[in-house]
């Protein structure tokens, strides 16, 4: 059930988008248990769309980082379109965040940090998985893995070259605050100078 919340406001709105995101982000942490989840919208070099869910991996002043396969359809298609949009849900709530803006890849160092940090079963499953490609069925995958388990016994596991971060430096957000009617709160943020307009948004 959604919770009562208060009117999203010009006047009590943090200046800042990612101080706002930050306090909303902390929030839903307490009544979601994934709060990281997120959609990913990306589109092809004609302009056709896609969608999935990822986790959040880190944010602030630098933007918005997930991982994930650079051989998939969202790697090549960021690649031919850089560009993304993210949306967070946060159903208890009656909350959303949308983000959109340029997308890049982290650099070498950052995503081979970050790998190192994954569960071995998670490490050795991004080497098995040729992410959305075919497979005859699931005892394939399993067999791969099962290989996979046997070269990597007993030391580190190499991060994949074909796999690592994708960061999305944020030019717009938009804060969404559900209300009574369908009349919900809306506020767009934009970038100004040095720092960012506000402009409210008709339901």
């Amino acid at each position: 059930m959604t919770e009562v919340q208060e009117p999203l406001d010009e006047g009590t709105v943090d200046p800042d988008p990612l101080v706002q995101f930050g306090r909303w982000y902390e929030r839903a942490a307490t009544v979601t248990a994934s709060p990281e989840a997120m959609a990913v919208a990306t589109a092809d070099s004609e302009g056709r769309p896609s969608v999935r869910m990822v986790l959040l991996k880190s944010w602030g002043d630098h933007g918005f980082t997930f991982f994930t396969n650079y051989d998939s359809p969202k790697g090549h298609q960021l690649v031919d379109n850089p560009h993304a949009a993210l949306l967070f849900f946060w159903e208890p709530l009656g909350r959303q965040v949308r983000i959109e803006g340029p997308a890049d890849r982290t650099g070498a160092e950052e995503s081979d940090a970050y790998f190192a940090t994954r569960p071995h079963a998670s490490q050795v499953g991004a080497h098995a998985s040729r992410q959305s490609r075919a497979i005859g069925d699931r005892a394939a995958l399993d067999r791969r893995v099962e290989e996979l388990e046997t070269e990597y016994a007993g030391q580190p596991v190499p991060r994949p070259p074909w796999w690592g971060g994708v960061r999305i430096t944020p030019v717009s957000f938009e804060f969404w605050q559900q209300r009574d009617n369908r009349l919900h709160d809306r506020l767009r943020f934009t970038p100004a100078g040095d720092g960012w307009s506000i402009t409210r948004l008709q339901p």
